[in-house]
């Protein structure tokens, strides 16, 4: 940083591309009698408080900066909280692009970072793939620093952390590492910074998704080892766990880890609602995940069955089709993959349309020209329901692709393709792991009393210890004595 005024707003048009780029701006004043200059990016900073600012600047009278000029600014003419210096210029420009202001003065060798910027935001709004009947509307959003203030809201521990990382050597994107201190287990800290410092890349581009295949290596495995959430109380159950949050600024979730399967299958709702009556929604989710990953291979494999028993003698279309029916199934999943796809990109006030089209017409008419077995339609649409059930949208997509491997192998070799696709699969899900945490626990390795509380939903009054496999170091999550 130089003391002249004139060489560091040259460096500072030169990095910036002053004069190129609209809506970075300089604005020239005096203060005590010297001149000054605040730097500034267009649409990041409050109007109002800058405007107080340079008032009070102006006003500070000849000799007012003397003989601490860089001590008189901050104990007696900057009234705001968040103020810092930096004496290089590297750090300063980071530090505008950000969107805090610069405030340079003639002879004095220091930036002063002012944050009085106002981030475009959109309103706290109750997440769409984590909807509940009852419970918190809130839902994070796209700027990382208010969903932390929503969870500290709910957590207020003093051992609550977030500590701030960068990565992208362009982008310098913020990312948040929240975790309770006297709780998580300080190895599974020291691996989540390590991976994330570990992080060579220009930029990330995806926010939150692009930081998941870094620091989680899953390229090939479709399975997700990091549970995506937009619910600040589900962050904050999981950090009571153990867990830790990542949050990654412009992305509206928190990224939790470690995880296991049944992560992915419960949702906030069961413990909205009484303890019998969130265990009984547990256990149809559960049946709906697993309908929408093994009827269809099934049904398949009886209708091929010769000499079924009487009990089961109803299985099997009366009319095929023209179409085969193995082929029938396949263009069916595609059917449906297309038709979700075109929700997606349709406004919300054709959607109904489109799924009316999609979902009721389109089959009817199949069925009625003889294209498609009535069985078909009502099988796939099973596997819809089961599919849409899924708390896990990244669940769900990871199940669809095991869906075709276990389908395929029952049209081309019967019983024998199931049994040894669903042993891969079997595979695929035991050799997973999330930050060394197996990801079928407690089933594999087998732990009694955390498996019934996977099977049951628990009374909160009556769950007296944290989940073993995050190594808390605080085990006993009842209030404790002072």
């Amino acid at each position: 940083m130089q003391r002249k005024l004139v060489d560091n707003l040259a460096v500072i048009k030169d990095k910036l591309g002053y004069g190129i780029s609209f809506d970075i701006f300089i604005r020239e004043f005096k203060v005590a009698e010297k001149n000054a200059a605040i730097v500034f990016i267009d649409g990041f900073i409050k109007d109002r408080e800058t405007s107080e600012l340079m008032q009070i600047l102006m006003n500070i009278p000849r000799g007012g900066l003397a003989p601490n000029g860089v001590k008189q600014l901050l104990e007696h003419y900057l009234p705001y909280f968040e103020i810092d210096t930096t004496d290089k210029m590297d750090e300063a420009i980071d530090q505008l692009l950000c969107g805090p202001l610069l405030l340079f003065v003639d002879g004095i060798a220091t930036a002063f970072i002012i944050d009085v910027r106002e981030y475009p935001v959109r309103g706290v709004e109750e997440p769409d793939l984590e909807r509940v009947t009852r419970g918190s509307r809130e839902g994070f959003v796209e700027t990382a620093l208010f969903n932390t203030i929503m969870v500290r809201r709910r957590v207020r521990d003093p051992n609550l952390r977030f500590e701030a990382l960068q990565v992208g050597t362009r982008s310098k994107t913020d990312i948040f590492v929240a975790y309770i201190a006297d709780i998580v287990d300080p190895a599974l800290i020291d691996e989540v910074k390590e991976r994330i410092h570990g992080i060579e890349r220009d930029a990330l581009t995806m926010g939150g998704k692009n930081l998941e295949e870094y620091i989680l290596g899953t390229s090939y495995n479709p399975l997700p080892v990091a549970r995506y959430t937009e619910r600040p109380d589900v962050t904050a159950a999981h950090l009571y766990e153990g867990h830790v949050a990542i949050f990654v600024d412009t992305s509206p979730f928190a990224l939790i880890v470690p995880v296991t399967a049944w992560h992915f299958t419960q949702h906030a709702e069961e413990y909205f609602q009484n303890p019998a009556v969130g265990t009984y929604l547990r256990w149809i989710r559960t049946l709906g995940i697993f309908l929408s990953l093994f009827l269809v291979p099934v049904w398949y494999a009886l209708v091929h069955t010769e000499n079924l028993p009487d009990f089961l003698s109803w299985i099997g279309p009366k009319e095929i089709g023209v179409i085969p029916l193995w082929l029938q199934f396949l263009i069916l999943e595609i059917g449906l993959d297309l038709i979700r796809m075109a929700f997606i990109h349709t406004p919300n006030a054709l959607a109904t349309s489109l799924g009316i089209v999609g979902g009721i017409l389109l089959g009817d008419l199949a069925v009625s020209v003889g294209l498609f077995a009535p069985e078909a339609i009502l099988y796939i649409s099973v596997v819809a329901v089961g599919t849409f059930g899924t708390p896990s949208l990244e669940l769900s997509q990871a199940l669809r692709l095991f869906r075709y491997v276990l389908y395929i192998g029952t049209v081309l070799f019967g019983w024998i393709g199931l049994g040894v696709t669903t042993l891969f699969v079997l595979l695929v899900f035991g050799l997973t792991q999330s930050f060394g945490v197996p990801y079928l626990w407690p089933l594999i390795p087998f732990d009694g009393p955390a498996l019934l509380r996977i099977i049951f939903r628990y009374p909160i009054p009556s769950v007296r210890n944290r989940p073993t496999i995050t190594k808390p170091k605080d085990k006993d999550a009842r209030a404790k004595r002072k």
